[in-house]
């Protein structure tokens, strides 16, 4: 592998900044989406609290500004999910920028873990105390308490319920959960997550804002599975991500694909992902009479490899809401 330090030292190789022209990220806004936030907003009069969840890696950039009304009308506790895939050194400093933002009640957790210890610990004592300490609109008199779960889509709010419910009532999972954006497409019924007290979660499907403020924010919703890869484009996905890894100086991605120097052309990157993992394509040559097949690399098997690789974790923690703005 070509050493760290020289690399570091010739970061003007690589691009100053990320663009395409065949694609727009920019617009995103499916029927569903609409018809969820109608939902919600109908729902919220037998609400007390609304959790909003957002992936710890995208904490700005993950942000939907159209729930600012949703926020606005109850007491707001934001949660950071994923938190086990971020870079924690930036932690003091994602608070920071998110307080001035006015969010005051701000916990991490990771909802893949069994038993998550923010869950166990602090959620229900925080929930309450923000149900305590703001008006409940004629609810005063209820025993129970509702809770409305948002978030952009993909980024956990099954899988939370699913842990809070697994870790106060010890039921098992009450949610569906996938690995692709979109799987909950409606406002689900109300969901028991605690007995003492008694507590009700509304599941709520994923919205995104119906057009995203600029490129970079887009790549790293899509980055972070938020939006759905084949819409965007796994390639595309990859080379943001490899413009990401390398303005940032962040080369583990040279280790765990078998390069021996970084590189700032994606389809080096997906050709020899291909190679090494023996994805190759059929086809038919164009250019002989016989129709001879050919075998090329697979450029989408090989993206799908890198995705997993970057969503998993496995090249290093990371911030991808670099100086805490969405860049």
């Amino acid at each position: 592998m070509a050493n760290i330090n020289n690399i570091v030292k010739n970061v003007n190789i690589f691009r100053k900044s990320f663009t395409f022209a065949d694609k727009d990220v920019t617009k995103w806004f499916p029927g569903h989406m609409h018809k969820g936030m109608q939902q919600m907003l109908n729902r919220l009069k037998k609400v007390d609290c609304v959790i909003e969840i957002r992936d710890a890696r995208i904490p700005i950039s993950g942000n939907n500004p159209k729930f600012s009304g949703l926020l606005r009308a109850r007491p707001h506790l934001l949660i950071l999910n994923k938190a086990d895939l971020c870079d924690m050194e930036q932690k003091e400093t994602v608070l920071q920028a998110l307080r001035n933002d006015g969010i005051e009640e701000i916990l991490w957790t990771n909802c893949k873990e069994q038993f998550p210890q923010t869950i166990k610990v602090n959620l229900i004592p925080t929930i309450m105390k923000l149900i305590d300490t703001h008006p409940r609109y004629k609810r005063t008199e209820l025993s129970e308490y509702n809770v409305m779960v948002i978030g952009v889509p993909n980024i956990g709010k099954s899988s939370f319920i699913n842990a809070v419910r697994r870790t106060h009532v010890q039921k098992g999972k009450a949610t569906p959960v996938g690995a692709k954006a979109g799987i909950t497409r409606s406002v689900m019924e109300k969901i028991k997550v605690s007995a003492d007290p008694k507590i009700y979660i509304y599941d709520t499907p994923g919205v995104l804002a119906p057009e995203v403020k600029n490129i970079n924010t887009g790549m790293k919703l899509a980055l972070c599975s938020c939006l759905q890869d084949h819409l965007v484009g796994e390639d595309l996905i990859v080379d943001y991500m490899l413009f990401w890894l390398n303005k940032h100086k962040k080369f583990q991605y040279l280790k765990v694909f078998g390069l021996t120097e970084p590189t700032d052309d994606v389809l080096v990157l997906l050709n020899h992902v291909a190679q090494k993992n023996n994805k190759f394509s059929k086809r038919r040559s164009i250019d002989s009479n016989q129709g001879r097949i050919v075998y090329r690399p697979d450029f989408t098997a090989a993206a799908n490899i890198i995705l997993q690789k970057f969503r998993s974790g496995e090249l290093g923690p990371i911030m991808l809401d670099s100086k805490i703005k969405a860049d």
